[in-house]
């Protein structure tokens, strides 16, 4: 349980990050540009942690996966981008392929 904890901190991380990026204004800011590299930096650090401990698929699948759903729908929220609706179908089927990877991840063909 509590490298799933960790690997939800790495996704929260990595997401903070990246909403963080406008706000760098292209690494000119340094407040925002500090905080969206050490996110990263952090996250990528957990990932490797975790990568002793967890199938590497299952951390980058949910870790990429959750990533690219939360901002889609932080930048929506908080940045007014648009979502369509072929969008929102495609984040569900993210959300579905990662808990696929989830689910079967010890199981082998």
């Amino acid at each position: 349980m509590r490298n799933y904890l960790l690997l939800f901190l790495a996704i929260g991380l990595e997401v903070m990050g990246t909403m963080m990026l406008p706000s760098t204004q292209s690494f000119t800011k340094l407040f925002p540009s500090s905080v969206s590299v050490v996110s990263y930096v952090l996250s990528i650090y957990l990932l490797a942690v975790l990568s002793q401990k967890l199938p590497l698929a299952v951390i980058y699948s949910s870790w990429a996966g959750l990533g690219v759903f939360s901002v889609a729908l932080l930048s929506y929220a908080f940045y007014k981008q648009t979502i369509n609706w072929q969008t929102i179908v495609g984040l569900f089927l993210i959300v579905i392929g990662v808990t696929i990877v989830n689910i079967y991840k010890g199981e082998s063909f």
